[in-house]
């Protein structure tokens, strides 16, 4: 790991002048974090190509217990969960409210991040436990209330490709150490990029006026959440690091982000059928954000 000072040394001697603070302090945050997140991707990486198949092949055999599985096994942050889901939805394998309770329980680059950032690692606890809460309970609901609309028997499913132009159903050993690396890369890309950004608009702008209270946040960030990239999850992440949003608001757009699940969805099931879906998604969000930062008195 990088010393601190030697980093703002080695970096104001590669462009030869005084760089601002925030842009050290970006550059700092986002190196250190290179390692713990290569580690972290690397046990998602063996995880899941021993199990994501496994996981998969019982999904689209769960019957009732389709919703629970789909959230405990969306919460894990293996790449393209969301997707195979689109995927076996839009062929009516599963049921909307599975599909709910997979996109309310993705967690995409979230845990990763934190689990990368010890002093905010506490936070993950509560932040699995909510999204799996909402994404049971709310994948039973929808459920329940589309009860009378029965399931086609077509088990042929198009799986697409996850993020890194990854295979998510047959991944090789190669793969192993390739993706990972890859992976951080852009990951690391990512939140460079974002830090960079909230650094500078921390240090020239008050960010609760442009963010708002209570209800505007959740809901600015449930619809930021619906954009399909990873991106948006390692943003939201960083947001709440820093402090620039409330957890309810982080919330809301973490529940919302389905990652590259909702292209699919567009991609290959029925046109209104799949607003029905975002809206229901994006409701949930809204109402479970807002609900979150009233609760603990934001």
């Amino acid at each position: 790991m990088f010393n601190y000072i030697m980093l703002i040394s080695i970096i104001n001697q590669i462009f030869n002048q005084n760089l601002p603070d925030w842009v050290l302090d970006a550059v700092a945050d986002s190196v250190h974090l290179i390692p713990f997140l290569f580690i972290v991707f690397l046990i998602i990486e063996v995880l899941e190509y021993y199990y994501a198949e496994k996981i998969n092949s019982a999904l689209k055999n769960t019957g009732k217990f389709g919703v629970l599985i789909g959230a405990v096994s969306a919460i894990f942050p293996q790449c393209g969960f969301s997707v195979i889901a689109s995927g076996l939805y839009a062929k009516r394998i599963i049921t909307i409210g599975t599909l709910i309770a997979v996109y309310l329980a993705t967690s995409d680059e979230t845990i990763p991040i934190l689990l990368a950032t010890p002093e905010k690692a506490h936070l993950i606890i509560p932040i699995v436990g909510i999204k799996l809460f909402i994404a049971i309970l709310m994948g039973y609901f929808v459920d329940w209330v589309n009860r009378k609309k029965s399931l086609p028997c077509n088990t042929e499913v198009q799986i697409e490709e996850g993020c890194c132009k990854h295979d998510i159903e047959h991944g090789s050993k190669r793969e192993l150490i390739i993706h990972p690396v890859m992976h951080t890369i852009n990951v690391f890309g990512f939140i460079l990029a974002i830090t960079l950004i909230l650094n500078y608009v921390l240090s020239h702008f008050e960010l609760t006026a442009i963010w708002g209270g209570k209800v505007i946040q959740p809901v600015i960030a449930a619809f930021i959440g619906l954009i399909p990239n990873c991106a948006i999850s390692i943003g939201l992440t960083m947001m709440l690091i820093k402090g620039t949003i409330s957890f309810g608001a982080a919330m809301s757009g973490l529940l919302s982000n389905a990652g590259l699940g909702l292209l699919v969805l567009l991609k290959n099931n029925d046109f209104k059928d799949s607003l029905k879906v975002i809206f229901i998604l994006i409701m949930i969000s809204i109402v479970s954000g807002v609900a979150i930062n009233f609760f603990t008195g934001f």
